[in-house]
């Protein structure tokens, strides 16, 4: 979808119809708008001169593109396709494809860091309540989701490690958990207390996930029936200035640790 989304950009951008650039490819109008709309592939010949014809000059754009036309990986979370939101199956791609990701957490502790207890009382929560299959089914999800290396940033305020999802007890071995994960050379773990003076910036949560070319970056929303997922070039960069700012006034990662231990020892 994100190809065929980029492949429309292109199009547009140059100013042609879909009838014209299937008359420039010498094909039906209808295979233009099939690719366009993620109904059908494209081979990286054709995607190399619809570039040309679209005047695309960025060739590490052009390869990033034919490297996403062209792959033919079938991940491990089909098989929860027919069993799980289409989300569900969309983020765990996104992660096997992200060369990193950024996020900001303000009223939980992010899915790739939770524990089992923790997820499935995230689950458990959700009104209408859902079938014991299927809540068993997203926690699983989710654990293998965590089998990510990519760096991976977190800004999570205090508000997110103090509400007790469960539990006390479910509560200390999440703080715990976020504590080991911390000290990966992978993660790193930045915390905003409560006490800083005035940011609103804050109340924001988001996932960024970074793609081969940061013109294939994309920002990840939760909204009530599922994700949203963000990769207009404006949206990005607005995206982009919002993680360096809560990260720049968040605390660093060795006294976020402490600052976490400390909550750890308080329960």
């Amino acid at each position: 979808m994100r190809l065929a989304t980029e492949l429309r950009r292109l199009r547009e951008a140059a100013g042609l119809t879909s009838r014209q650039a299937a008359a420039l490819l010498g094909v039906s109008p209808t295979q233009i708008t099939h690719i366009e709309s993620g109904l059908a592939g494209v081979s990286e010949e054709r995607l190399r001169r619809l570039a040309s014809h679209y005047a695309c000059t960025d060739q590490e754009f052009v390869d990033a593109l034919i490297g996403m036309a062209t792959a033919r990986t079938r991940g491990w979370w089909e098989e929860y396709r027919g069993l799980l939101p289409t989300s569900f199956l969309d983020l765990a791609e996104l992660d096997h494809h992200a060369a990193f990701l950024r996020e900001v957490a303000v009223l939980y502790v992010p899915g790739l860091l939770q524990t089992e207890d923790y997820a499935r009382a995230v689950f458990s929560s959700r009104v209408p309540e859902l079938a014991q299959e299927e809540l068993e089914l997203r926690v699983h999800h989710r654990m293998r989701r965590q089998q990510l290396l990519v760096p991976y940033e977190l800004v999570i305020h205090e508000c997110a490690l103090r509400i007790r999802v469960s539990d006390r007890a479910a509560s200390r071995a999440q703080l715990a958990k976020l504590l080991e994960l911390s000290e990966a050379d992978h993660i790193t773990v930045r915390v905003i207390p409560f006490d800083l003076d005035g940011f609103a910036r804050a109340a924001s949560a988001m996932t960024y996930v970074g793609g081969p070319v940061p013109k294939l970056d994309t920002v990840v929303r939760d909204v009530p029936h599922g994700s949203a997922f963000i990769d207009s070039e404006a949206q990005l960069g607005a995206f982009r200035t919002r993680f360096r700012k809560v990260e720049a006034v968040s605390l660093d990662p060795g006294r976020s640790r402490d600052f976490i231990d400390k909550l750890a020892r308080e329960l």
